[in-house]
């Protein structure tokens, strides 16, 4: 079945601050959902980073960049998800700061559907708040 999520937070940092955190893979354990970053090949579009959470291992491929604005990614290696794709878009808040949209769909079985839908908009919304915070 396919699934997805759409998650938008603010943040007072500006886009480029928000980026450079959004593009520093060792710092999502610091301040997203993983605990911890067990690979990065390479740097930019076409760059697999591969993240543990808890026994879960799981990589993603860096398939778009537009800095300050987009920064697109796709499962390498999922156990759980299949066709994810996922985009962080950042854009300049009317108040000052910056508007952090992170969407993503995947496809999963119908058992799956069930407890990874809630689980997946929980989880992305915690990374994108972090994301905020952190910046």
């Amino acid at each position: 079945m396919r699934a997805s999520y759409d998650v938008e937070v603010e943040s007072p940092a500006t886009p480029e601050r928000v980026w450079a955190l959004l593009t520093d893979a060792p710092s999502w354990p610091a301040w997203g959902t993983v605990d911890e970053l067990v690979a990065e090949t390479s740097s930019g579009v076409g760059a697999v980073r591969t993240f543990r959470t808890g026994r879960v291992v799981t990589s993603e491929r860096i398939v778009e960049l537009r800095p300050p604005s987009l920064f697109a990614y796709v499962d390498a290696e999922n156990p759980y998800l299949r066709d994810y794709r996922a985009e962080i878009r950042l854009s300049p808040a009317a108040a000052g700061g910056t508007t952090i949209r992170w969407q993503g769909s995947y496809t999963v079985g119908l058992g799956a559907y069930l407890v990874m839908r809630p689980v997946m908009s929980r989880t992305m919304r915690r990374m994108a708040e972090g994301l905020a915070r952190a910046a």
